[in-house]
């Protein structure tokens, strides 16, 4: 996993956008002023992964499928990555494992400076996005990512575009922001 702050001019979402000169930063870095919360997973062998287990086990997460994402595996290929794009919070976290291929999450950094943090994924990688972060994703160059999403329960995935500030998740997020983030 590498995160750093963006470039705010896209001109292709698929590159990498780093500002120059470019703000990287550690996976603590990246929790603290996010929330994101990140693990390092063998892809190869996820299933039988203990660290991947205990934290199924830890934050309840009991429901679980696969995503394919690339112009031969998913419908309506362009319209899904532009909806994937649109800035958007959701009422639960977004738990994905990166089991091939690459990609970008993008989360907005604290509110005082709202700019983007691009964090780059690549197989093995798992990150939690926590509920009411405003955040998107899109793939790289190589337009492919298969990756496992987990759930707490059935899955609700409803997104909510920006702006959505009133809703409870949101102000949840952003008490905890001002609070601190705690692991877990």
């Amino acid at each position: 996993m590498r995160a750093w702050y963006m470039d705010e001019l896209l001109t292709d979402q698929r590159e990498p956008h780093m500002t120059i000169p470019p703000q990287f930063l550690d996976e603590n870095q990246l929790f603290e002023r996010t929330g994101v919360e990140y693990f390092s997973i063998n892809a190869n062998a996820f299933a039988d992964d203990a660290k991947l287990q205990a934290l199924r086990k830890s934050r309840g997460y009991s429901y679980e499928d696969e995503i394919t994402c690339s112009k031969e595996c998913l419908a309506d290929y362009e319209e899904k990555l532009k909806s994937f794009f649109t800035e958007h919070l959701h009422t639960d976290e977004e738990i994905r494992l990166v089991l091939d291929g690459s990609g970008y999450f993008d989360v907005r950094s604290d509110k005082e400076d709202d700019k983007w943090i691009r964090i780059e994924v690549v197989a093995g990688d798992l990150i939690v996005i926590p509920s009411g972060i405003y955040h998107r994703f899109t793939l790289d160059m190589k337009n492919y990512i298969k990756a496992k999403r987990y759930f707490v329960g059935e899955p609700v995935w409803l997104p909510y575009n920006r702006p959505a500030d009133d809703m409870s998740c949101r102000k949840i997020y952003l008490k905890k922001l001002s609070d601190g983030f705690k692991s877990g």
